[in-house]
């Protein structure tokens, strides 16, 4: 497919969440306040400075799907290093009154780095597109692969709960509840290790308080977040992921879920599913394997495992090398096939026939439009062009004592 570069590079430092540092010369600036406020109830205020410098991202090919756009194999000119780019309408994103979520998502994303996330490098944007640049994963998500009748095996499976407990943990160190766990949010690397992706929908918490907003999938919420929606529980916490890790560790399985429903089911229909719906664990299971997920799936919030340690603790996994885990030493039993691109074929055609605005064609298309609108030289100022935050995440790292390591945000500038 023959790729084309975008018009308008934003390469920029974020500091907080409000401030931003331009690098490369500047065609126009403008304040905009998005509709809504954040937690202490001031409105966003974000500087947004267009830079005309050239993208440094070469756009290979479609790879995935979202609400908004789709993600794209990208590979940064410069270093030649390949990565995922997720890129994001704004005018969906307004209209569809989701500019918080996905200012949400960058910032919790970029203070995020962890050997089972996706983790994020470079966002930009131009007058139509957000865009996030994260880690390039080729094996597929495991939604994927269960799809292509992939067979997961008891081994394998206990290797991917390990994995996304520690992810889960760090996670929990930095307040956050993911809050949409499932196959479709968990890639694979080449070497058949799980990564957590997906930010979109998470909360964070302070201190012991607890999340009172309904999000999430709803074959994978836990019994709380329905019970909060109806008003017979002050809220929920930490443990609403450890349901949905063990919703998919038995979908994984056993190719389904636990619970027969659908997103249309209604909350206290799923609540009595619940109550009367005992799951059934196959004969061909182990028992520690059963013990695992009927501990993950209980209903009573005080007696399911909801952290890092109460999963450490269990006899079946007491023989985990946790550092192992941890650096990737232990090998998967599922490696996904390294010859062949692991995602649907479609998206790449969606893009190149369906898409009205494909992305490989933007440049001549803002051009077209930059040349009807006039060439003046003043800034093109719209709703839709001036929700995001830039950040260009390799400049606040740096190296100290032979190894990386971030600087806060004060002392980057």
């Amino acid at each position: 497919m023959h790729c084309e570069k975008i018009s308008a590079y934003l390469c920029v430092c974020v500091c907080v969440c409000v401030c931003v540092c331009v690098c490369g010369q500047i065609s126009g600036s403008q304040l905009f306040h998005p509709q809504g406020n954040n937690r202490e109830g001031k409105p966003y205020v974000l500087v947004v400075m267009v830079a005309r410098n050239k993208q440094p991202h070469s756009i290979l090919r479609a790879i995935g799907k979202g609400s908004f756009g789709k993600v794209c194999i990208v590979q940064k000119k410069d270093t030649k290093k390949m990565y995922a780019m997720k890129y994001m309408n704004k005018l969906k994103c307004v209209e569809r009154n989701e500019v918080r979520n996905v200012l949400k998502e960058l910032q919790i994303m970029q203070n995020l780095e962890h050997p089972f996330l996706v983790n994020f490098w470079y966002s930009f944007q131009d007058e139509e597109d957000m865009f996030m640049v994260v880690d390039l994963l080729l094996g597929g998500d495991l939604r994927y692969h269960l799809q292509q009748n992939v067979h997961f095996s008891e081994s394998t499976v206990k290797l991917y709960v390990c994995e996304l407990a520690l992810a889960l943990g760090y996670l929990r160190t930095k307040r956050i509840i993911h809050r949409d766990i499932k196959p479709d949010n968990i890639l694979l690397d080449e070497h058949g290790h799980v990564h957590l992706t997906d930010f979109n929908i998470a909360a964070i918490v302070k201190d012991d308080l607890k999340a009172t907003s309904i999000a999430g999938t709803k074959p994978y919420m836990a019994p709380e977040l329905f019970q909060t929606f109806e008003g017979s529980h002050p809220g929920y916490s930490f443990s609403v992921d450890w349901w949905s890790l063990g919703i998919t560790a038995y979908e994984l399985l056993r190719g389904q879920r636990p619970y027969v429903m659908r997103s249309s089911t209604p909350a206290n229909e799923i609540l009595q599913t619940f109550h009367k719906v005992h799951p059934s664990y196959p004969a061909a299971w182990s028992l520690e394997m059963k013990s695992l997920l009927r501990k993950l799936l209980c209903i009573d919030v005080q007696k399911r495992i909801s952290c890092l340690a109460e999963l450490q603790d269990l006899d079946y996994m007491s023989h985990v090398n946790w550092d192992a885990v941890l650096s990737k030493q232990l090998p998967p039993g599922f490696i996904p096939n390294r010859r062949r691109l692991n995602c649907d074929p479609t998206f790449e055609l969606e893009e190149m026939i369906l898409e009205s605005k494909p992305l490989h064609k933007k440049k001549k298309r803002l051009a077209r439009k930059n040349k009807d609108q006039g060439s003046d030289g003043s800034p093109q100022v719209t709703l839709s062009s001036l929700v995001f935050i830039t950040i260009n995440r390799p400049s606040v790292w740096c190296e100290y004592g032979g190894r990386r390591r971030r600087q806060s945000p004060s002392s980057v500038f």
